[in-house]
């Protein structure tokens, strides 16, 4: 079970790391390994429930369980402030987390020590909107305790191991920040091949035009070429970078997913990404550039069929390379 599967909400179309990444975070909670534990503790201020262990940023948490009823608003306690900016919208935070149910005593879930904390577009979608709320504002280094009422999390639909109705508690560490540009801002390669698609090199962050070529065949080869060329560092094949995408099919044109429309983001970690083809025309990019991207079959998902994507489909992206994290 994937650790984000508990702070995603369901988005509005696919996302590209819920179909092209193998998860990283394969760990349940109940196995997530030895990890030295702190002996201190810490009870909360406002009511929440106390740290029992691992108080200071950067341990492992556990939490005693919820005393009473449960807060019925959003409720953000700064158990240690860091010195870090203050995360504001379009950034993207990198959040250990521990999670707990207000009236259980185990968590349903945590990332710390699993080796690669959550990432969250603040402003954008894909996590539970409690998480937005929370995360706002808040600065870099600092170890937050949130509880978070039913209409902020998953409501009356049970989650997993999450009861339906529950109030969440989170101990939040924000581990990273990254301003993030609204769209790629590089310079416009010119695209003279006329059997590939046209790239619109708008930089407003809205969806860039893709126009497919008619009758063309698909590339038997990948493709990877440059519509901005941007001058941030090159992808190396150990990155995560933040990006934009639109994603199709080449047959027919049809859009199978992308995040521009939704002003979203995604963070891609190179390592882990499933599809050789993407990997590949992602490395040596320059940050800040936006690429086209035509995956063969034979880089892609071959002839197995992928979440409505047909067997031995060739897959065309429209991607911004935003940042590296």
């Amino acid at each position: 079970m994937r650790s984000e599967e508990h702070v995603r909400r369901p988005a509005g179309l696919r996302a590209l790391c819920g179909l092209l990444v193998v998860p990283a975070l394969l760990l349940s909670t109940a196995a997530c390994g030895s990890e030295d534990k702190g002996s201190d503790s810490i009870s909360s201020k406002g009511g929440l429930p106390a740290i029992t262990d691992g108080a200071d940023f950067g341990k492992k948490p556990t939490l005693a369980k919820g005393e009473g009823t449960p807060p019925k608003e959003l409720k953000i306690e700064v158990l240690s402030e860091g010195k870090g900016a203050a995360l504001k919208k379009g950034d993207q935070a990198q959040v250990n987390y521990y999670g707990q149910e207000w009236d259980e005593t185990e968590p349903f879930d945590t990332s710390f020590g699993k080796g690669q904390p959550f990432p969250v577009t603040i402003g954008g979608g894909g996590v539970i909107e409690g998480w937005q709320k929370a995360l706002a504002g808040q600065k870099v280094g600092s170890r937050l305790e949130v509880s978070i009422p039913p209409d902020l999390a998953y409501g009356k639909t049970a989650r997993g191991d999450i009861k339906a109705n529950a109030t969440l508690v989170f101990v939040m560490d924000i581990v990273k920040g990254t301003t993030v540009p609204q769209a790629a801002k590089g310079t416009a390669v010119p695209q003279t091949n006329a059997a590939l698609p046209k790239v619109g090199v708008n930089t407003d962050g809205k969806a860039p035009a893709v126009t497919f070529p008619k009758d063309a065949e698909a590339p038997k080869k990948l493709v990877s070429e440059y519509v901005l060329e941007g001058s941030g560092p090159a992808v190396t094949d150990k990155d995560s970078v933040v990006v934009k995408y639109d994603a199709f099919l080449w047959d027919g044109a049809k859009k199978f997913g992308g995040t521009y429309a939704m002003d979203m983001t995604e963070t891609l970690s190179l390592q882990n990404l499933g599809v050789k083809g993407l990997k590949d025309g992602l490395v040596g990019k320059k940050v800040g550039s936006r690429v086209l991207l035509v995956v063969p079959p034979d880089q892609g998902f071959g002839d197995q069929e992928q979440q409505g994507i047909p067997k031995n489909s060739t897959m065309v992206f429209a991607m911004d390379i935003l940042a590296k994290v």
